[in-house]
């Protein structure tokens, strides 16, 4: 490879999350070093990727089918939607294998310092989708920021009056956690949200 072609190999890399540009050349000198092992399978699997893995025009998932798998799982609950922000959310809650409803990304959080209002968000066709009927429960899963908190806020009162009941994640202490090292923030909620002990 030519040295252009390094510096753009790491300047892509240094454009993914969590990766630096010191991060992006040490990932660049791997799969230059793995070229037959790591780098050709790696450009196969992104072009494939890239060519079949489409968002899901019902929950807003990505995968190869539309609609995907979770839409079209007859064992789900259907009486359940569960909204997220981002893809990422879904899978989250998909790997702790906690949720067996539907789910609906909204594709990010309403923030008027960036620019993104209701209409650049899914939350119109969250509201098509409750009002559908089936729908007995929306839970908003948002998460615990000031734009997630505003989000949750504005979807809540798009979906008042629909008749379904609207529900959000608990907040509060982790498990695990410990009061010394939580901040101010998470024991407010934590007291404010504390219920009764069942003896």
């Amino acid at each position: 490879m030519a040295p252009g072609a390094i510096e753009r190999l790491i300047g892509l890399l240094a454009r993914l999350p969590g990766l630096g540009p010191r991060s992006a050349r040490r990932a660049a000198l791997h799969l230059l070093k793995k070229r037959d092992a790591l780098m050709g399978p790696l450009a196969d699997a992104l072009g494939e990727a890239a060519r079949q893995i489409k968002s899901c025009s019902t929950c807003g998932n990505l995968d190869t089918a539309d609609p995907c798998i979770i839409c079209t799982d007859a064992k789900r609950d259907d009486k359940l939607l569960c909204v997220v922000e981002d893809v990422a959310d879904l899978w989250a809650l998909e790997r702790a294998a906690i949720f067996r409803g539907r789910y609906h990304v909204l594709g990010g959080t309403l923030s008027a310092l960036d620019g993104v209002g209701p209409d650049d968000l899914a939350i119109a066709s969250l509201v098509r989708r409750a009002r559908l009927g089936g729908v007995v429960e929306v839970i908003l899963a948002l998460n615990a920021t000031v734009d997630g908190q505003t989000t949750a806020h504005y979807v809540a009162d798009q979906l008042a009056g629909i008749g379904v009941t609207i529900s959000r994640l608990a907040h509060g202490v982790p498990v695990g956690g410990e009061l010394d090292y939580l901040d101010d923030g998470t024991l407010a909620a934590a007291l404010k949200a504390r219920c009764a002990v069942s003896s």
